[in-house]
């Protein structure tokens, strides 16, 4: 099962789209991430559990600038062949 992520806080305008890419690439987790238009980053990643896991635990802190307040997390079916930049929505 793939993960749904839905994470809220200064999220926008700090590189987190990027670096939740590169961060899933380097962990060989496909799917994608997203801006959303009230100012949260929506991602689907699927993976090994451990990339998974490993991934979530990034998410909760982001990159350097950005001050995650709530990473909201559910499972959903899916698969996918890389991991993408999708445009916001």
């Amino acid at each position: 099962m793939a993960k749904h992520l839905k994470i809220s806080g200064r999220v926008q305008g700090v590189g987190f789209r990027y670096s939740f890419a590169a961060e899933a690439e380097r962990l060989g987790v496909t799917g994608w991430v997203r801006n959303r238009r009230d100012g949260t980053l929506e991602a689907v990643a699927d993976g090994e559990p451990e990339a998974l896991e490993t991934l979530l635990t990034w998410a909760h802190r982001g990159p350097p600038s950005a001050r995650v307040s709530d990473v909201r997390v559910e499972e959903i079916p899916g698969t996918f062949e890389r991991f993408e930049l999708r445009p916001t929505e």
